[in-house]
């Protein structure tokens, strides 16, 4: 059979595989050995029972705040340190504990959904009979029976139907969102065999590629042996390929042959390998990390070599009660030095927060519930709200800085509305009858006049029979019930429309590169026609050029009012070039590699010279708010650009509809209409970027500070620019600079207030958000769109949002957040986002301060010890300062904190731009917070120290001892902490009194039990009723009280200081309000919110 094959191209057969159908060999007399393929099991778990512990141990040490205690708790064991191995081993095993937990309750639910699917039941055909089998056991080359409403096991290629035409109806919700019925064809060689009998004899062998992940492309052949018969070959595609997860609908039974199982099915495919995406405040973090890393080792340091200079007086060195042993005098005094670096660090390594990582992850999962469960982002036409994917990216949401919007269901609606139609010139609209009564015959556009009958049947004639029609049971059609299994072609059924029968011969598909489709027929006189429509752009060069200015006048028109447009043309063909086409497509479709490059030359050459009909105009309204949604994200520093596949027309109208061009805003354009296509267009190119280069950067003075963000100019500029001239930027030919005319685009990009980019290929939307994500600064992209042309846009930015619309899910699976309507991203980036980047920030810069707090008393007592390593705290506070006094306050602000009310956040955006940025993560504000760190340590410390001047602090003259300083320290620090997240906060729920005074409240009795119980574990008693013993002073209270007040003491003044200038601020407002209607009724074009800031500075 290889002789059999040679019309399908000399292609090299790599990366293929064959399957023999039903096990059975091609020849008795053939040894068949079996190709070793993946079992049907579908494994979506990382671990299993016996790898879980090192596999996740291992994950969670590459953290390397993590793989830190690990190392301090070593040191702990293996040296002599002044504090217990438990201090660091605790917490880190807590935080180890609750992360693997988290981490494997996730996987035992992954390991749950795994069995529920694989061990499910399904029927194999053997030796003409049906096996029950469990999914899992199914192998390469079975024949799989399913039947209607069954989910198919693995990837099958559709053999035969209980439908007499051998198709069938398949719906692939779960894999892309797509609820609509699709159909399915079986190879037509095996439509017959339709029982378990015949198909048990068939013969046959698959040759197709090996498993991707594209759900809809497929390559493969099929050759089919009969007894006495030469082998016969058909093509496979995608529309016999049964994917895994699919579900079948309307058709009783089917059978299909296994091709993909288990983890090499499509949908596995689909679910592997995702980019993970990373935060900036995550980059921050690390750079703290490394701040406080260097305070801990000078810190260390200076301690080590103080206690040196402090022993080289021998008295210092070896009193008289604390004499040396003979180990410690031969111990080299190198190894000594560096044993007593290690103990220092071990002592202060509580500045490093390890328990950090563990809140900001518990922070991050639960807070991506309140976008989900908001009721304003749920949908009542669709029944569903927003989505989250990720919820490492919460933050990411108040810090955009690009949003990059498509056009077609995201800005718009997506459900079309017929306008009007021109067929050979003249204007159809408003049809009233049959085609006698379809031209438009009064107002002011009666001249058009009428084109002839025939050209009217035709056009309307290529419009029915150019379309793919899905049938549905108890469709009703001219009063006939439709069922699936009728109609042998949806062709046949179609034309009863328009009069006559038509046999559809072949089908020209769409796709966004072609931007056309066309249809091959043949009439009951035996005429071959080719019909095709699509976008003018790909149907004028096709066509006669004579006959293009009439129709194209009607196009710009509709373009300009934005209305989108699609041209109509045909072709009479002859039998000989039918053969040839026939022939060339079969070669096509029998490839194996390169398949949809042949198909695409073959419907090149098939829709030249063709004539055109006519055009038709549909409307495309704008989704509700979409207007205002622009407005508020321009309002809020955000550039908005849109990436279309629209021709520019169309786009431009949308783009002033939807406010992101405002009347006044000057348009510069690169599009191949002001290039030409002349020899000279990239000259032409050349100058026109030396231009606008010169207009907006070289003639405008630099902005002298300001707001952030003030890009806006005294003139907005927009920029629009067209596919083609995109191609020419990225990839100009060898003789031009590159990199030069990329630099000079993307400076005059970065000037525009809005650019519109039109005509644009899925691919170059992605080389856009690229090309400005990777800008000096690295701006925060944001990419939003609701079609699978929207999905490599989306993966590319820093934040995919993906629209639950009308082209599928697939926008909405591969996004990290899913919204029901392009209003809504006004909320989510304004308010969830704006409280999110707050509160994680906020509980970033309060871990760091609260174990500076923590830690720096231990580094002055050190001063006072003579450097001997001694600690201030005991144990059991060490160990529990981060785990439980100090952690459910800051764990509940960080997910219910309001600083502003929503609403206000919603309605006035410039409230965005206060947090963008980075604003809070910056060195400025870390730096405020570790000199408050710092100060309350040294107010905490030095005030105990002044009040144990007085060493008889009790009426019966007792002195209180080193554990009782170290007590009264400790519950100043847990106090003052716990009060200075209370005043930082301004929403006050529940939740927030509860962990607050529940916190304080908890410490106080745990020190009350931990020091008065004697504990038969502990060597020493150190703390038995210290804590009791220390509150029976009347001067430790008055301390206590007094301490925390002047720590808080500057918050509270900044706090004060800060309501008098509010005030101040709203009572000038309110005077500018009642200023002279003349000053405030100044006109302008623009809506107020996206004034500049200098037309408010005018204002004002």
């Amino acid at each position: 059979c290889a002789s059999l094959f040679s019309c399908a191209g000399e292609e090299k057969r790599v990366g293929t595989r064959t399957v023999v159908v039903g096990h059975r060999p091609v020849s008795e007399t053939d040894a068949y050995v079996a190709q070793k393929f993946c079992d049907n099991r579908i494994v979506s778990s990382k671990y299993t029972l016996w790898n879980f512990l090192p596999k996740n141990l291992f994950e969670q040490f590459r953290r390397i705040a993590n793989f830190y205690f690990l190392i301090i708790f070593l040191v702990q064991v293996i040296v002599d340190t002044p504090t217990s191995p438990v201090t660091s081993g605790l917490p880190l095993f807590f935080v180890i504990t609750v992360t693997a937990i988290k981490q494997g309750y996730e996987d035992w639910l992954r390991h749950r959904a795994d069995n529920e699917v694989n061990k499910s039941n399904v029927f194999i055909v053997e030796n003409a009979k049906q096996v029950q089998k469990e999914s899992e056991k199914i192998k390469v080359g079975d024949i799989v029976e399913v039947k209607a409403d069954e989910t198919f096991p693995c990837d099958l290629i559709f053999l035969a139907s209980s439908s007499i035409d051998g198709t069938c109806y398949v719906t692939t919700a779960s894999l892309d969102g797509e609820s609509n019925f699709k159909t399915h064809y079986a190879v037509r060689d095996t439509t017959v065999l339709c029982t378990d009998e015949a198909i048990d004899a068939l013969t046959a062998t698959i040759e197709c590629e090996q498993p991707q992940p594209d759900l809809y492309k497929f390559v493969g052949r099929i050759i089919i042996y009969g007894s006495n018969q030469e082998p016969v070959a058909r093509s496979l595609g995608p529309e016999n390929l049964l994917l895994k997860g699919a579900t079948l609908k309307n058709t009783k039974k089917i059978y299909g042959v296994a091709v993909y199982t288990g983890m090499e099915t499509k949908m596995a495919l689909n679910y592997q390998g995702k980019s993970q995406k990373r935060s900036a405040v995550e980059k921050s973090i690390n750079a703290f990390l490394i701040v406080y890393l260097c305070i801990l080792l000078s810190k260390a340091t200076v301690c080590t070599t103080l206690k040196y200079v402090w022993q080289s007086n021998p008295f210092n060195d070896e009193p008289w009660y604390n004499e040396k042993t003979k180990k410690e005098r031969d111990t080299f005094k190198v190894l000594r030095m560096f044993t007593d670096f290690l103990s220092f660090m071990v002592l202060f390594n509580f500045i490093i927060p390890v328990s950090m990582y563990v809140t900001v992850e518990m922070q991050k999962f639960l807070g991506s519930f309140f976008i989900s469960w908001d009721k304003e982002m749920y949908d009542e036409e669709i029944k569903e709200g927003a989505l989250v994917n990720t919820s490492d990216l919460n933050e990411e949401l108040g810090q955009v800085e690009y949003v990059f919007t498509d056009k077609t269901g995201t800005l718009t609606e997506n459900s079309m509305e017929f306008i009007e139609c021109c067929i050979d010139g003249h204007k159809y609209k408003d049809c009233i009858s049959e085609v006698d009564g379809f031209s438009q015959t009064d107002g002011p556009l009666k001249y058009y006049g009428k084109a002839e009958k025939s050209r009217e049947e035709l056009f309307l004639r290529a419009l029915c029979l150019c379309h793919t029609v899905q049938i549905k049971e108890a469709d009703q059609v001219d009063g006939l019930i439709g069922h699936p299994e009728q109609y042998e072609d949806v062709g046949f059924l179609i034309s009863s429309l328009v009069g006559g029968r038509y046999q559809l011969l072949h089908v020209l598909n769409f796709d966004p590169v072609r931007r056309r489709m066309s249809v091959i027929v043949r009439t009951t006189t035996g005429t071959l026609l080719l019909f095709c429509k699509g976008a003018d752009s790909s149907i004028f060069p096709r066509v006669q050029q004579e006959e293009i200015q009439q129709t194209k006048v009607h196009v710009d028109r509709n373009a300009m009012d934005g209305y989108r447009t699609l041209c109509v043309a045909f072709k009479e063909l002859t039998q000989k070039e039918y053969d040839k086409i026939d022939r060339q497509l079969n070669e096509a479709k029998m490839a194996l590699q390169d398949r949809e490059e042949k198909m695409a030359k073959v419907f090149e050459d098939a829709e030249a010279d063709m004539h055109l009909i006519g055009a038709t105009a549909v409307e495309d309204r704008l989704q509700e708010q979409s207007a205002e949604t622009i407005e508020a994200l321009h309002a809020a520093g955000m550039k908005v650009w849109v990436l279309t596949g629209d021709k520019m027309e169309t786009a431009k109208s949308t783009c002033y509809a939807c406010r992101l061009f405002q009347t006044s805003t000057e348009l510069l354009e690169l599009t191949a209409k002001m290039v030409g296509e002349s020899e000279r267009k990239e000259d032409r190119l050349h100058e026109l970027l030396m231009e606008y280069h010169k207009k907006l950067i070289q003639d405008v003075p630099k902005n002298r500070g300001g707001l952030k963000r003030s890009w806006t100019l005294s003139q907005e500029y927009g920029l629009i620019i067209d596919g083609s001239t995109l191609s020419l930027i990225l990839n100009p030919s060898q003789d031009s600079s590159p990199s030069n005319y990329k630099n000079i685009f993307l400076q005059i990009c970065l000037k525009c207030t809005a650019v519109l980019c039109c005509r644009m290929a899925p691919l170059q939307k992605a080389q856009i958000v690229r090309m400005v994500k990777n800008t000096k600064g690295s701006p925060i992209t944001l990419s939003i769109g609701d079609g699978a042309n929207d999905v490599s846009m989306i993966l590319e930015a820093h934040v995919g949002i993906g629209i639950k619309g009308k082209e599928g899910r697939q926008a909405s699976r591969n996004s990290d957040y899913a919204v029901p309507k392009f209003k809504h991203l006004r909320k989510l980036l304004l308010a969830h986002g704006h409280l999110y980047y707050v509160r994680i920030a906020h509980l970033v810069q309060y871990f760091f301060y609260k174990n500076l707090c923590f830690i720096l008393p231990q580094f002055l007592y050190q001063f006072f010890c003579g450097f001997s390593q001694q600690p201030l705290y005991d144990a059991a506070y060490l160990t529990m300062y981060n785990i439980c006094f100090t952690s459910l306050p800051i764990l509940a602000y960080s997910l219910l904190e309001q600083h502003i009310n929503i609403d206000t956040l919603t309605s006035d955006p410039q409230l965005y731009m206060k947090v963008s940025d980075n604003a809070m993560l910056q060195w400025r504000p870390f730096l405020y917070w570790t000199f408050l760190g710092a100060f309350e340590g040294l107010v905490f410390f030095f005030g105990v120290y002044f009040l144990f001047q007085n060493s008889s602090l009790e009426d019966n003259g007792k002195v209180f001892g080193n554990w009782t300083f170290g007590t009264i320290v400790f519950t100043v620090l847990v106090f003052t902490v716990t009060l200075k997240l209370a005043l930082d906060t301004r929403f006050w729920t529940w939740m927030n009194h509860f962990v607050i005074w529940g916190s304080l409240a908890f410490y106080v009795f745990f020190s009350f039990f931990w020091g008065g119980v004697i504990w038969p574990f502990l060597k020493q008693q150190r703390m038995y009723f210290v804590f009791a013993h220390m509150l029976t002073s009347v001067s430790t209270w008055l301390a206590i009280v007094l301490l925390i007040f002047i720590s808080l003491f500057p918050e509270i003044l900044l706090i004060v200081l800060k309501n008098i200038r509010e005030k101040n601020h709203q009572v000038r407002n309110k005077m500018i309000r009642k200023a002279p209607d003349s000053l405030s009724a100044r006109p302008s074009v623009r809506p107020l919110l996206l004034r500049t800031f200098s037309d408010e500075s005018n204002v004002l």
